[in-house]
C-alpha cells in the first residue's frame, strides 16, 4: 500500500461518514477529468489499445478453464477482442469458502485500508475505466468517464463507509456487573459482527460498474467474499475494479480470492448456477424486473435488488416553460434514456399548464417538449454527446416496435449521426401520445430513447396514476413542476405513499437522472423497482449478524 494510503485511509473513511450524515455536497473523488494530472488521458488511452485484442491478465485468479469475451463496441460495431479468465462456478465457490475463514476475522480496520487503497488504485486507471465503458455500454466518453469513475468510486467509499460505521455501533467487549445486594454477578461480554458468507453480485451491461461496486464494497466491509458476475456484453470496466481489489488485497498479505470475477458467455450463463449454489448468502442484482423476481425468490439468500421502474413527469405548473423544458428534454435524451433513472412518462392536463397569469394550451406544451426533444437529436455538436450510443439491439428493436402500439406517433425514431464514430449504432427518440386510459401502453418501462406524453383530464389524475404506476411496477425517480404549495405538498405525500421520491421543479444544469452519492438514496427498496437501497443502514447491516458471548468474570 502506498504511503499516503497507510496514513490516510482512516481519515477518508471519517470523512465520508461525516459526510453520510450531514447529507451536504461531498465529493472523494473529483468529477473533472482535470483533476487527475494531465498524463492520465494519454496513459487511459494507451492503457486501453493495448489491452485491445489481448487476454486481460490482471487478475491474480490462478488456473483458469479457459478464455473468453464478446464485447462489442456499439461505437465502432467492432469487437474488443478482449477474452477474460474462465473459470468452473465449483472453482469460485471453493476459493471463495477459503478466503472468508481468513476474511471474516480479518479487523474493520483492516478491511477499510484494503478497500480504500484499492478505490486509490482504481482512480489511477479511470481514463482506462472512461474507455472501456464508452466501449462496452455507448455512453459517452465524458459520462462514461464520470459515472463509471469518481462517480462510481463515491459511491462504493459510501456503502464502505456505511458498512464501517455499522460495525462499530456496539462495543466488541465488555465487563457487564449486575448488583445483587450484597453480591454482584459478573460476566464478560464480547460482541462480533457475523459476517453471512459469499456475495455475488451480479452486473448489468449499461452501469457496469456504478450499479456493482455499491454492493461489492458493502459486502467486503463487511466480512463477506464476493464473486462478481458481469453482464457479457460488459465486462472490461469491472474486470478492472476487480484486478485492483485483488491487488490491494495481495499487498496486505491476504487472498485475492476474496474478490473474485466470474466471466462467462451469453451461450452458457452461469448466472442461476452461482445464484442456486448453497454457500451463496448474498445477491446484489441488478437488471430487468422477471430476472430480479427470480432473485428475491430464492430462498435461503438475502437479496439486494434494483430492477426496472416506471418513471413520471408530471407538469402542472411552471415559472418558465421554456427553462422546464430545457431541462426535461435533455433528462430523456441523456445516454438516449439507458438509465433506469430516466423519465418515461409525461403527464399533462388537457386543460394545459399555468405559467403566471396566463394558461399554455395543451398543444403548445406538447408540441415544446417534442421538438425540443428532437432538437438534441438533430443538433450535430450536442446530439451525438448527450445521446451516445445503444448498448444493445434488443433496445433498437423495442424503439421501432412500439411505433405499433395503439398511440399517436409525434415524433419518428432516426440514426443519430456521429462524425467520430459513423458506424455508432444510434437512435433519436421515439415519442408517443396516448391518453390517460390507455392505461396498458405506458405501464410497463420501455427502456430506452422512448418517451409517453399521456393527456390527463386534470394535474389530480396526473398524481393518482403515477402514484398506482409507482405502487404496480415500481418507480426510482419522480419529476413535478408546480408554483403551488399545496399541490407540491399533495404530489409529495401521495408519492411517499408508494415509497418514490419527488424533484420539484428542477431546472437548468441538475437532472431527475442524477442521484448524487453520500446525500441521495438511489432507489428506496418501497416498491417494486427493488428491494434496497444505495446506501441506507439495512443496506450494509443485513449483511452481518450480530453474536454476544458471555462468560462468567474472573
Amino acid at each position: 500500500m502506498s504511503t499516503d494510503v497507510a496514513v490516510n485511509y482512516k481519515e477518508i473513511v471519517d470523512n465520508a461518514i461525516k459526510a453520510i450524515h450531514e447529507r451536504t455536497f461531498y465529493a472523494q473523488y473529483p468529477e473533472h477529468p482535470k483533476a487527475y494530472g494531465e498524463e492520465a488521458p494519454n496513459k487511459g488511452q494507451e492503457a486501453y489499445n493495448a489491452q485491445l485484442g489481448n487476454q486481460f491478465k490482471g487478475l491474480l485468479q490462478q488456473n483458469p478453464t479457459g478464455w473468453a469475451g464478446e464485447e462489442t463496441s456499439p461505437y465502432t460495431a467492432k469487437a474488443l477482442g478482449i477474452t477474460y479468465p474462465v473459470f468452473e462456478v465449483d472453482t469460485l465457490i471453493v476459493r471463495a469458502g477459503r478466503a472468508f475463514d481468513t476474511w471474516k476475522k480479518t479487523s474493520a480496520d483492516v478491511r477499510a485500508e484494503v478497500l480504500v487503497d484499492a478505490l486509490e488504485r482504481v482512480k489511477h486507471r479511470f481514463f482506462e475505466i472512461a474507455h472501456a465503458t464508452q466501449h462496452t455500454t455507448g455512453q459517452s466518453f465524458i459520462m462514461s468517464f464520470q459515472a463509471s469513475g469518481p462517480h462510481a468510486s463515491d459511491r462504493a467509499l459510501e456503502a464502505l463507509a456505511a458498512g464501517y460505521e455499522e460495525l462499530q455501533r456496539f462495543p466488541s467487549n465488555i465487563l457487564w456487573e449486575k448488583p445483587m445486594g450484597k453480591i454482584s454477578v459478573k460476566l464478560d461480554k464480547t460482541f462480533k459482527a457475523i459476517p453471512k458468507g459469499i456475495g455475488l453480485v451480479i452486473g448489468c451491461s449499461t452501469f457496469p460498474i456504478w450499479n456493482s461496486v455499491p454492493g461489492m464494497f458493502a459486502s467486503l466491509i463487511t466480512g463477506n467474499t464476493v464473486i462478481v458476475k458481469p453482464h457479457p456484453k460488459s465486462i472490461y470496466p469491472i474486470a478492472i475494479v476487480v484486478a485492483e481489489i485483488q491487488a490491494a488485497l495481495q499487498a496486505k498479505g491476504l487472498d485475492p480470492n476474496v474478490c473474485q470475477l466470474a466471466v462467462d458467455s451469453s451461450d452458457k450463463l452461469i448466472t442461476k448456477q452461482l445464484a442456486e449454489h448453497p454457500l451463496v448468502k448474498l445477491i446484489d442484482y441488478t437488471g430487468g424486473s422477471a430476472f430480479g423476481a427470480y432473485v428475491e425468490g430464492l430462498p435461503g439468500k438475502v437479496t439486494f435488488t434494483e430492477k426496472a421502474g416506471v418513471n413520471s413527469v408530471i407538469i402542472d405548473s411552471v415559472a418558465d416553460l421554456k427553462a422546464v423544458i430545457q431541462n426535461v428534454s435533455f433528462a430523456v435524451s441523456l445516454y438516449s434514456g439507458q438509465m433506469c433513472t430516466a423519465p418515461q412518462n409525461f403527464f399533462i392536463p388537457a386543460i394545459g399548464v399555468k405559467q403566471g397569469d396566463t394558461v399554455i394550451p395543451y398543444e403548445e406544451v406538447k408540441k415544446a417538449l417534442v421538438d425540443a426533444i428532437a432538437g438534441i437529436a438533430a443538433h450535430p455538436q450536442m446530439g451525438p454527446g448527450t445521446l451516445g450510443a445503444i448498448q444493445s439491439d434488443v433496445t433498437v428493436k423495442r424503439v421501432n416496435s412500439v411505433k405499433d402500439l395503439d398511440a399517436t406517433v409525434l415524433l419518428e425514431p432516426n440514426k443519430v449521426a456521429n462524425p467520430e464514430f459513423p458506424e455508432a449504432r444510434t437512435s433519436s427518440h421515439v415519442v408517443l401520445e396516448v391518453d390517460a386510459k390507455d392505461f396498458g401502453i405506458y405501464e410497463n418501462e420501455l427502456f430506452g430513447p422512448i418517451v409517453l406524453i399521456i393527456k390527463t383530464k386534470d394535474t389530480a389524475q396526473s398524481v393518482q396514476i403515477a402514484k398506482d404506476m409507482a405502487a404496480k411496477h415500481g418507480a426510482i425517480t419522480c419529476a413535478a413542476y408546480t408554483t403551488d404549495d399545496a399541490m407540491a405538498n399533495y404530489i409529495t405525500e401521495e408519492m411517499e405513499e408508494v415509497f418514490a421520491p419527488v424533484s420539484l421543479n428542477l431546472v437548468g444544469p441538475i437532472w431527475v437522472n442524477q442521484h448524487a452519492g453520500f446525500s441521495d438514496f438511489h432507489v428506496t427498496g418501497g416498491n417494486p423497482a427493488g428491494n434496497a437501497s444505495f446506501t441506507n443502514p439495512e443496506y450494509v447491516s443485513k449483511r452481518f449478524v450480530w453474536v454476544g458471548h458471555r462468560k462468567i468474570s474472573a
